[in-house]
């Protein structure tokens, strides 16, 4: 049975991974307003995939015959000065929440919760994923201007995530 504790901090955590997948959602719009479609498309599948993070977690209450309670998710922003600053952004939220997985993990440790640290563990290794994937962007960014044709460029290539090679 799933500790009261432990139930309480993975509810915190769905809360968590749906805010990550509003402010992803909210940094694809925009996107969209300042006429970067592809830059959408990527912040799009990745608030998708940040969903699915969630339901991953509700589920696994769900399955432990634990209580999902749905927290409030705070209004993220909604406008930024330009696509490095918001990459920024995508990365330090990263780094976030593989901080909070770690202390999940690291209670789910404590608790001697051994189906949770088994959930957990496929988490740390996503949030490696996570932050490597923000990074890059950050870095190509970081090489481009952001004036210039090459983020038109690079935003055709952001608008092919998802699709198969």
């Amino acid at each position: 049975m799933l500790s009261k504790k432990l139930q309480e901090a993975i509810n915190e955590q769905i809360k968590h991974e749906f805010y990550s997948a509003y402010l992803y959602l909210a940094m694809a719009a925009h996107c969209e307003s300042v006429n970067l479609p592809g830059f959408a498309k990527w912040l799009k599948v990745q608030s998708h995939e940040e969903w699915t993070h969630g339901m991953k977690f509700y589920d696994f209450l769900v399955d432990r015959g634990a209580r999902v309670v749905l927290l409030g998710i705070p209004q993220p922003p909604a406008a930024y000065k330009g696509m490095l600053e918001m990459f920024e952004e995508v990365l330090a939220h990263e780094k976030k929440v593989t901080a909070l997985i770690n202390r999940l993990y690291e209670l789910a440790l404590q608790e001697k919760d051994y189906p949770a640290q088994v959930m957990l563990q496929w988490f740390i290794n996503e949030q490696v994923e996570e932050e490597k994937s923000a990074s890059l962007v950050v870095e190509q960014l970081k090489m481009v201007s952001e004036k210039g044709g090459a983020l038109l460029y690079l935003d055709r290539h952001m608008a092919k995530r998802g699709e198969k090679d």
